[in-house]
């Protein structure tokens, strides 16, 4: 199959990730702008695509039993809405990591303008909800991220 074929996945300039893509009918809601929810569902899918380019395949780890990434924590500043048919583009770049947890800040944005901005934790946790550790290559990962960010 050829790439032309492939999904998005946005790319990395720098350390930031970027994710474009497009808000459709089926986002907005009965005022024609995008109902708040679905920005989380835009963040989660750039995250998502960012770490699998940066290396962390959460999917390998989640089919071992070994557990999976849960959102610990997430602010949400909502600034202005978006609209139909709008090109938007969510800026996802770590700002910290750590063995239990890993920080990550997220834009989405609408040409200069933001229309919104988080902070999410994510963590790592077992089948059964217990937090664990990072593997060491994903930490090296985000320690890589983090510096050249900084």
């Amino acid at each position: 199959m050829n790439g032309v074929d492939q999904p998005v996945e946005g790319r990395f300039d720098g350390v930031e990730h970027r994710f474009p893509l497009r808000v459709y009918f089926e986002d907005t809601d009965l005022s024609g702008v995008v109902y708040h929810a679905n920005y989380l569902r835009y963040m989660e899918r750039a995250r998502s695509d960012m770490l699998r380019l940066a290396g962390i395949d959460q999917r390998a780890v989640h089919e071992a039993g070994e557990g999976a990434y849960a959102i610990a924590d997430l602010h949400i500043r909502y600034r202005a809405p978006a609209r139909l048919d709008d090109a938007l583009l969510v800026v996802s770049r770590v700002t910290a990591a750590s063995a239990a947890r890993t920080l990550i800040h997220q834009t989405v944005r609408c040409a200069d303008r933001v229309l919104a901005a988080a902070d999410v934790v994510a963590v790592l946790v077992s089948p059964t909800g217990r937090p664990l550790r990072q593997p060491r290559a994903w930490l090296n990962i985000y320690a890589m991220l983090v510096a050249q960010g900084g």
